[in-house]
């Protein structure tokens, strides 16, 4: 699966030969001005939750590539009434076959409303299982218990993990959290990209790996290539 990074939480996933966009949060982050909008492709865009952080180019994607948007049932109801009819409301503990593969959507510790203020739903992560592999999009979440119920049932190849602290868990709480999903490949997400969530490359890095993980601070605009485990 080939995974690109535009900045904040917002990485595009290609899985069977479908492309996943995840939070899409591009032209007001500021350390994302090179990358072109109008490039970027998708089939599917999906939501964790409605902060401005989270939803900021949601409707001009959702319009531009005619991707169908997967979120939270008040999600997909505030993206209708900005004009865009491609969408599928979901819920914490369902899950849908679709034809990429099956997305769960699950708890996530944090709040969610939307830019103008109204209610967002629950927050939540998604599990994505595919022929190709299992991973696993916490969105903006504190650590917490439910994530052993993941590291107990499924097999995860990979997982997104936000590591900046203050809104989200920080590192020494993602490093806990790679061991309650019992996954050992992590990228980072929701770090840098405001002062009050940055944080040291090196160090965190080091703290995944004396722990025996690998954890991966992607480049803005960079893609990279993720396996499935070798014990998949």
């Amino acid at each position: 699966m080939k995974v690109t990074y535009y900045g904040h939480s917002c990485f595009s996933i290609e899985v069977s030969n479908k492309t996943l966009l995840f939070d899409p949060y591009i032209s007001e982050n500021p350390l994302a001005g090179d990358i072109d909008l109008k490039k970027i492709k998708a089939d599917y865009i999906l939501i964790s939750h409605g902060h401005g952080d989270h939803v900021g180019d949601a409707i001009e994607l959702a319009r531009q590539t005619n991707a169908t948007v997967i979120a939270a049932y008040e999600i997909t109801n505030w993206i209708m009434n900005h004009g865009v009819t491609k969408t599928h409301a979901m819920n914490i503990g369902g899950h849908w076959i679709f034809d990429f593969g099956k997305v769960k959507c699950v708890n996530a510790i944090h709040s969610s409303s939307l830019p103008d203020g109204t209610y967002g739903g629950n927050p939540m992560g998604f599990l994505i299982e595919a022929p190709a592999g299992n991973f696993y999009y916490a969105g903006d979440t504190a650590l917490h218990l439910d994530m052993k119920l993941i590291g107990d049932y499924k097999k995860i190849d990979f997982a997104f993990l936000p590591l900046g602290n203050n809104y989200t868990m920080g590192v020494d709480n993602a490093v806990i959290a790679s061991d309650f999903i019992k996954c050992d490949r992590i990228i980072g997400m929701h770090y840098d990209t405001f002062d009050m969530i940055k944080i040291d490359h090196t160090e965190s890095k080091k703290k995944f790996e004396l722990a025996g993980k690998e954890l991966t601070l992607m480049k803005i605009g960079e893609t990279i290539n993720m396996r499935q485990s070798v014990l998949s």
